[in-house]
């Protein structure tokens, strides 16, 4: 019986976290929605060279990225714990990005 409530609890727990990491995915979403009606549009252009710059590296180093596993992953109903992460990582990045644009960083640094 113990193991029935140890695996309860187990279970509990991972839907506490999913719940946690989709509240967070929706704070990045809500936030990158908050930037993007405040930049202009070569704000928005910028920030799209910028990660596709950021894209291509990656590309260049691991190989191409599955477009259309990707868009499956984006429109998913219920997207499981991997996709999750995934995707917040993304938003996370692309607000860091559009954020320091709109805020003004360098968009050309010298080092």
């Amino acid at each position: 019986m113990t193991d029935g409530l140890g695996l309860f609890k187990e279970t509990i727990k991972q839907k506490a976290l999913f719940m946690t990491d989709m509240r967070r995915f929706q704070q990045y979403l809500q936030l990158a929605d908050q930037l993007a009606k405040v930049a202009t549009k070569e704000d928005l252009a910028e920030c799209a060279r910028l990660l596709a710059i950021n894209i291509a590296h990656y590309e260049s180093v691991h190989g191409a990225l599955p477009l259309d596993e990707t868009l499956v992953m984006a429109y998913a109903e219920e997207p499981n714990q991997a996709q999750i992460d995934l995707m917040t990582r993304g938003m996370e990045t692309m607000v860091g990005v559009l954020g320091g644009i709109v805020q003004g960083f360098e968009s050309n640094p010298h080092h």
